[in-house]
């Protein structure tokens, strides 16, 4: 049986890849490389912003000053502060496991999370149990961001139900040895997405909060 829930954030918790990948696509077009939306995704999407500024060089063929990250970010953080939105459900969904251990395990960089949570009126709901892969050696889809989460909260990775929206994210978590829900509530996500989860190894899929809460019931002491 499971003993805590570990939520993956963007596409989990906030809906926020919609208004990042937009960001993103805007910054790599003013930098010469016209992309769109859904480039955005495929190139960027679920990775640590490391791995989004090298992947932006390699696009542009060129290195970046050494502002751009902050720049980029700052913009980012702007759109989040204008539109960011919860994934519909959540916070009913928490209030129900309210007794249940849980923390984020995430991409994003602390500071984002940080900020997200407070536009998001959610930071008292983890409680500084937010963890960034930017803490790890190795980002998703390599197990290293559950296993830590996992261990900081004092409970076995296979004892922990993993709430992800990313087939890297998937992949993680089952390396990491977790019961992974994927969750297909998000904005961004196309039609056939669950098929991706599935293919990933995702044990369960949730179209909603609702589907995810009939799902932890099941696996929940």
């Amino acid at each position: 049986m499971a003993k805590a829930l570990i939520f993956d954030f963007d596409g989990v918790v906030a809906d926020s890849e919609v208004l990042a990948n937009t960001v993103l696509a805007e910054v790599v077009t003013e930098l010469g490389v016209p992309t769109t939306l859904e480039d955005s995704y495929r190139s960027y999407l679920g990775k640590r912003f490391s791995e989004i500024i090298a992947g932006i060089e390699k696009t542009v063929g060129r290195t970046l000053p050494t502002s751009f990250g902050d720049q980029y970010q700052a913009r980012t953080l702007a759109r989040f502060r204008q539109s960011l939105l919860p994934i519909a459900g959540v916070r009913e969904f928490i209030a129900k496991v309210d007794h249940v251990p849980r923390c984020i395990a995430s991409s994003s960089s602390p500071d984002r999370l940080a900020l997200c949570l407070d536009v998001l009126n959610m930071t008292s709901l983890f409680n500084g149990r937010v963890f960034s892969a930017s803490s790890v050696e190795r980002g998703k889809p390599y197990p290293d961001i559950f296993l830590h989460a996992a261990a900081n909260i004092g409970v076995s990775p296979r004892e922990c139900i993993v709430i992800e929206d990313s087939p890297g994210g998937v992949r993680a978590a089952r390396a990491a040895g977790c019961t992974v829900v994927g969750l297909l509530a998000a904005g961004h996500l196309p039609k056939d997405h669950g098929i991706s989860l599935r293919e990933a190894g995702a044990h369960y899929l949730a179209l909603d909060y609702l589907g995810v809460e009939r799902i932890a019931e099941e696996l929940l002491d």
